[in-house]
């Protein structure tokens, strides 16, 4: 019993080993055979469209800057003296017309000086004229004991008359400056504009050369509007010559003026003005190495020129700056690019790769110089990681078929 089961134990891996020889035999000499389809020509997606057309674009250019004044000057004391009386408009965001008293000073020394030199001029005429009196008596005593002969200046008194009217002149001066000194106890607006800030109030002792307040004017503001390299050349920059002298534009033709320039804020509400491109600066920017421009808006505090919320000084804005038209130009959108270098067109039913190069690109569109034609059909449709010959069909638009033979015929041939 013990030497059969050793036996079977002996011939049961080797049958095992048979039969895997055997059909592995039997695989090798009858592989499996697989049917595959050919790849269907059949649209996988559909995509959205646009026909290429050329057309005049006008280019728009974007830019950010803060609005500052034109001029802003700072309110000075030329005397000093106590402030008695302040006018309501001088206050932060208060304006004011050009020649309005913003601040009075207590007048009453300066009006006494004027009188001292009055009293003073007074005496010097009264002295000038006695001296004068005396020099035709000087005169008139030498013709008739000077014997014919010429007269020297000490004999006529003419030294003492000079003098005389030396006096009179610093009399005058005095009066005119003492004046001068009076008038301005009376801090009268420079320009029309508004008080930015103000250092000082009614009651207070100022010295001359103390700090009043800070104002600007009102008739224009100013952005400063860096622009790029590559759009330099789309744009229509009003640059100065020597020599050349420009008409000065005037209240009678700010209103002729074309708007190149729209400056918006969204700080207080949609906030939208219309400006002008004024002048470029003589250099360009160290820090940033672009050039910078300065748009300018008219009468920005006017509700004739202007509507809705008023722009603040400080304020940051975005401006779009009209360039130059470009003609016949194919314009596609930004979202259509691919790694800023290739779209998708559509050609008879296939999805095509093509490589561009732009001329000019904003954040929303772009001009395309080389890569496409007139009549692509750009697709429009964001796409993933697709290849090139894909079937696709395009929305709104029934596919292109082939035509076929009909089967009629080639069925009567096999019956024949």
């Amino acid at each position: 019993m013990s030497n059969t089961i050793k036996v079977k134990k002996i011939l049961v891996p080797i049958v095992i080993i048979v039969v895997t020889l055997a059909l592995m035999m039997m695989i090798f000499k009858n592989p499996p055979t697989s049917k595959r389809a050919k790849p269907s020509k059949a649209a996988q997606m559909t995509v959205v469209t646009t026909t290429l057309t050329p057309q005049n674009y006008p280019v728009i250019v974007k830019s950010f800057g803060t609005v500052k004044p034109r001029t802003q000057s700072v309110l000075f004391a030329q005397v000093s003296g106590q402030i008695n009386k302040v006018s309501k408009q001088f206050r932060a965001g208060g304006f004011f017309e050009q020649g309005d008293i913003l601040i009075q000073l207590d007048d009453r020394d300066h009006r006494a000086e004027v009188k001292i030199a009055q009293a003073s001029l007074m005496s010097a005429k009264q002295s000038l004229q006695e001296e004068g009196a005396r020099v035709k008596q000087a005169q008139a005593d030498w013709k008739r004991l000077g014997n014919g002969q010429t007269p020297n200046a000490l004999v006529l008194r003419q030294p003492q008359y000079e003098a005389a009217k030396a006096q009179v002149l610093s009399g005058e001066a005095l009066l005119d400056k003492v004046k001068l000194s009076l008038e301005r106890t009376k801090i009268v607006a420079p320009y029309a504009g508004r008080v930015l800030k103000k250092h000082v109030d009614i009651g207070q002792v100022i010295s001359s050369n103390t700090q009043l307040a800070d104002i600007f004017a009102v008739d224009y503001v100013e952005i400063r509007l860096p622009i790029k390299n590559k759009d330099l050349p789309l744009m229509k920059l009003p640059e100065e010559y020597r020599n050349v002298h420009e008409q000065s534009e005037g209240a009678g033709n700010e209103r002729s003026m074309i708007s190149n320039v729209v400056i918006s804020s969204d700080l207080m509400g949609e906030q939208v003005w219309q400006g002008k491109i004024v002048r470029t600066e003589s250099a360009i920017d160290e820090m940033s190495q672009q050039l910078y421009v300065v748009a300018q808006i008219i009468r920005p505090y006017d509700s004739e020129y202007n509507q809705g919320a008023q722009i603040k000084m400080g304020q940051y804005v975005t401006a779009h700056i009209t360039g130059r038209e470009i003609e016949d130009a194919l314009v596609i959108p930004s979202s259509a690019i691919y790694q800023g270098s290739y779209v998708y067109i559509v050609q008879n039913n296939l999805l095509i790769r093509k490589n561009i190069q732009l001329g000019w690109q904003n954040g929303t569109e772009s001009i395309v110089t080389q890569g496409l034609n007139a009549g692509d059909e750009l697709v429009l449709t964001s796409l993933g990681q697709v290849s090139s010959g894909t079937p696709v069909a395009i929305e709104g638009k029934a596919p292109i078929k082939k035509q076929r033979k009909p089967q009629t015929a080639t069925l009567s041939k096999a019956n024949n």
